[in-house]
């Protein structure tokens, strides 16, 4: 298995699932190695699933080899500026059925997202932002879901309430320097509001790549 060196990407970013699945790859040939016992590996692979940043991932893998390294994004984020024919939308609204905003889109300062009895899909993996811009997602599900899907380096922060319902906050976190800055506030009753990280189309490629 062919990983990428030691490189000097920002610690506080916020490492994805095929991160973690790398380093436990990592872990394991070492085990068969005989670098590590299998007390140390049940131990470490804890610690990588558990692990949100790469500050958290690079220790585990710090006294094995340089093909041990924690896997860091190459070259700069990419938040591209507003674009004149893209869409522009400023709410979503399900009642009974679905909505979906995703794709390459101009994501305004506030964006408001209902749901009743449906589902709705805020993808700001492809979107467009001002420089500069806060911007503010207000998610409402009532017996419905709302999921909202931010890129690995974009600053997160989820301060929605679930009543017997879920409101999940733990895509919150940090970005790169000068990422975005994206608050998802509201509220979940008899629902979900879930807020997840995923690499962009690009990075899950760029991965894919070093590992084959």
């Amino acid at each position: 298995m062919s990983l990428p060196e030691r490189s000097s990407g920002p610690p506080e970013l916020r490492a994805s699932d095929a991160d973690r699945d790398q380093v436990a790859q990592v872990l394991r040939e070492a085990a068969g190695d005989g670098r590590l016992s299998l007390d140390e590996l049940d131990e470490r692979l804890t610690a990588v699933y558990a692990a949100k940043t790469y500050a958290e991932l690079e220790p585990i893998t710090s006294d094995l080899p340089v093909s041990g390294a924690v896997p860091r994004p190459s070259g700069p984020p990419v938040f591209g500026a507003p674009i004149v024919d893209a869409p522009s939308w400023r709410r979503g609204f399900a009642f009974c059925s679905e909505f979906k905003r995703q794709g390459v889109w101009n994501v305004p300062a506030k964006f408001a997202g209902f749901a009743f009895w449906g589902g709705g899909k805020i993808d700001l993996r492809e979107a467009r932002f001002v420089p500069g811009q806060e911007v503010r997602i207000r998610a409402i599900a009532i017996m419905g879901g709302i999921d909202v899907i931010a890129p690995d380096d974009l600053t997160v922060h989820v301060k929605g309430v679930g009543i017997m319902g879920g409101f999940d906050h733990t895509a919150s976190g940090p970005g790169v320097p000068g990422a975005p800055r994206v608050v998802v506030s509201g509220l979940a009753f008899w629902g979900a509001v879930n807020v997840k990280r995923k690499a962009r189309r690009e990075e899950k490629r760029r991965r894919k790549e070093l590992t084959d």
